[in-house]
């Protein structure tokens, strides 16, 4: 018996120390120490064995086992370096080689001008609110003093869905949702995308962003209104920006007016950017008209307000100095890296 268990462990130390990859081991394993392995059938064998002889013979099959096992752990263990060091001769970096620089977005201008203007008139204590594009007739026109014949109402400038639901061509509906929720007072920019249809060209384009802001409170003055854009242009374009108001006709508002501020780039002296007049009209502004603040169950003799509406774009290209809204949405990557 011993002399086989010496055959089956000599066989055995040989298959393992001739083996060249992980796999052979695995067969060694199983063919030697496996339930069908030689050195299980001895041990299955040992009722053939004299009963005095069978503590030694258990012996000599153990330790057989142990020697098998630790051999084939060493091989498994020096494979398994010999396979690391492979890899990492095959992985080798090579430090002083220049690294692979990832490619930063930039931020779109409309993005930077919105949050700049979102900021001056968060910290003038306004509340930043959005609303739904796709609109009722009655929320985008008819809350707002627009007569069913007013030329704004033709298929040909308002892109309508169906007869009463359309996409919004202004974010004053955004107004009107919050004047009939009736949290007095109120202080709000609504600013979003609409819809108009419009050509495409440098300064016109079917979808665009606006920025309409409102303030209902009591003994709200035109002055406020005045003094409100005046410090809102101050810190947009700059300390030295002047401003000028010029009477206009909004529906929702009366009175309305326009206003202008000094050319950005030459300071009012004027220049070919603002075609030599030196002011270029940036918005369009006004008392809230007290049939608006009747439509939304606000009484008009005890609350008055002002109104304001500006284009995003208008204020991306004006403080940017781009001379073509076109620019600003064919993702022309020379262009947008710039900001």
């Amino acid at each position: 018996m011993k002399e086989k268990l010496d055959s089956i462990m000599k066989n055995a130390l040989s298959q393992i120390e001739d083996s060249k990859e992980l796999d052979k081991l695995n067969d060694i394993r199983v063919a030697f120490l496996g339930k069908k392995g030689e050195l299980t059938s001895v041990l299955k064998s040992m009722k053939e064995v004299a009963p005095e002889d069978r503590p030694k013979v258990g012996q000599l099959v153990n330790e057989a086992r142990k020697q098998i096992e630790e051999r084939l752990e060493e091989k498994k263990t020096a494979f398994a370096k010999a396979l690391r060091e492979e890899k990492m001769k095959a992985e080798v970096i090579d430090v002083t080689l220049p690294g692979n620089k990832p490619e930063l977005g930039h931020r779109h201008p409309n993005t930077i001008a919105l949050e700049e203007v979102e900021k001056i008139f968060v910290g003038l204590g306004y509340e930043v609110v959005s609303g739904p594009e796709v609109e009722y007739d009655y929320y985008n026109f008819e809350a707002l003093n627009i007569p069913a014949n007013h030329p704004a109402k033709d298929e040909q400038d308002t892109f309508y869905i169906n007869d009463k639901i359309l996409l919004r061509t202004q974010t004053s509906s955004v107004q009107v949702h919050e004047m009939e929720k009736g949290k007095l007072p109120i202080r709000m920019i609504a600013p979003g995308r609409v819809f108009r249809s419009d050509e495409v060209d440098a300064t016109h384009s079917p979808s665009f962003h606006q920025i309409e802001g409102l303030v209902i409170d009591k003994n709200v003055t035109f002055a406020d209104l005045k003094g409100t854009l005046a410090e809102f242009a101050k810190q947009l374009f700059g300390e030295d920006t002047k401003v000028k108001f010029r009477p206009h006709h909004f529906p929702f508002t009366e009175p309305s007016a326009e206003m202008d501020v000094t050319c950005c780039k030459c300071g009012g002296k004027c220049c070919r950017f603002c075609k030599g007049e030196g002011w270029i009209e940036i918005l369009g502004c006004g008392m809230v008209h007290p049939h608006v603040l009747e439509m939304s169950n606000i009484d008009p003799d005890e609350y008055v307000g002002f109104a304001f509406g500006v284009g995003l774009e208008r204020i991306a290209l004006l403080k940017y100095e781009i001379d073509d809204m076109r620019l600003l949405y064919e993702n022309d990557k020379r262009f947008l890296e710039q900001f």
